[in-house]
């Protein structure tokens, strides 16, 4: 897991009434599995968010932190209670996830059924990585999911078709970085735009229970 805050300028985002503070990205690589390309994707998707003024980005491995697979009358689990606050204070979040069998990771899914108002009145965008549907299938499922939680799936993604082709073994870019990186560029264009809107919103209006 790893904290950035955005200092250099590489486009120009609008403030609105909610002030100047910064958007803050909270970045959810949703994948656990043992060789994933999960923390890859998420670091690209970093380091373009480090690029975008007026971001501040917090990266959530759910490899790291493990969530419980069921859930539990009583007091929360540990891992659920610490992770509570680094979501409430999100303004927006980027889930980073493959395609598996048409679908999401489980543990993706639990990690969403855990919380409620955390994702409530937020934006959504994704990062997706598969065969030749770049994962798109499994983020179509998750804008289902999101919707239900009240969450606001932005439309503009990355997706990465056929990313053993497309990443050297470092994490470096070897092919058709324009594409991806105009992609990313948009979906954050869209991505703040929404965060702002809604957290301004927020702080003016309570959300309806």
């Amino acid at each position: 897991m790893s904290a950035d805050t955005t200092a250099s300028a590489a486009a120009t985002v609008p403030t609105t009434a909610s002030g100047d503070a910064p958007v803050r990205v909270c970045v959810i690589v949703g994948s656990t599995r043992e060789g994933r390309f999960g923390p890859t994707a998420a670091a690209w998707f970093q380091d373009r968010a480090r690029q975008y003024d007026g971001v501040e980005t917090d990266v959530v491995d759910l490899a790291e932190d493990r969530l419980p697979d069921r859930l539990v009358e009583g007091e929360l689990p540990a891992a659920v209670a610490a992770l509570a606050p680094r979501l409430a204070a999100a303004d927006a979040f980027v889930v980073v996830t493959p395609e598996y069998n048409h679908s999401f990771p489980a543990p993706l899914k639990t990690a969403i059924d855990w919380f409620v108002g955390e994702w409530r009145a937020k934006p959504v965008g994704f990062v997706s990585y598969g065969g030749v549907s770049g994962g798109l299938r499994a983020v179509e499922q998750l804008r289902q999911v999101f919707a239900e939680l009240r969450a606001v799936t932005v439309r503009d993604s990355v997706s990465f078709a056929d990313f053993w082709d497309r990443f050297d073994a470092d994490g470096g870019w070897p092919s058709e970085p324009k594409a991806a990186e105009g992609a990313a560029a948009g979906m954050l264009d869209e991505l703040t735009w929404w965060a702002r809107a809604l957290r301004a919103h927020r702080e003016a209006v309570p959300y309806p229970s």
